[in-house]
């Protein structure tokens, strides 16, 4: 699938995302959380959803849509990021949510599906077999 540019990604608001810039001063909310910048073509992946994010400029434009969340007293929200590091940018990052959640549908035809088992969990370490 071909990322298309910031320009391209319908929020499923009434705007349009103009361009990384205008969204994160030039960087992501990714790239401060990792105190690195993003490679320009860094996968993103979201393996409670089955979904990945290709390229800096279309991570930056999703992150620029993300709902605010409120939390109730008492709630909390964990989640688990790794990233692999080369050359000083991040070229592959995963995220772990407590709970999965739908895509939203505008986001749907921006990004791809990971392969997900059917069961929608990664088998055991004991259970992959090795080459």
């Amino acid at each position: 699938m071909t990322s298309p540019t910031t320009a391209q990604v319908a929020t499923g608001r009434s705007e349009t995302v103009a361009d990384e810039s205008a969204i994160s001063d030039g960087s992501t909310r990714l790239a401060y959380i990792l105190g690195v910048p993003l490679a320009e073509d860094v996968v993103r992946e979201w393996p409670q959803m089955g979904e990945i994010v290709r390229g800096r400029e279309l991570i930056g434009a999703i992150e620029g849509n993300f709902e605010e969340l409120t939390l109730a007293v008492g709630e909390r929200r964990r989640n688990v990021t790794i990233a692999q590091i080369e050359d000083g940018e991040a070229v592959r990052v995963t995220d772990y949510w407590g709970k999965p959640f739908e895509i939203p549908e505008w986001r749907k035809a921006t990004t791809d599906r990971l392969d997900m088992p059917p069961s929608g969990r990664w088998p055991s370490a004991d259970r992959l077999s090795h080459h």
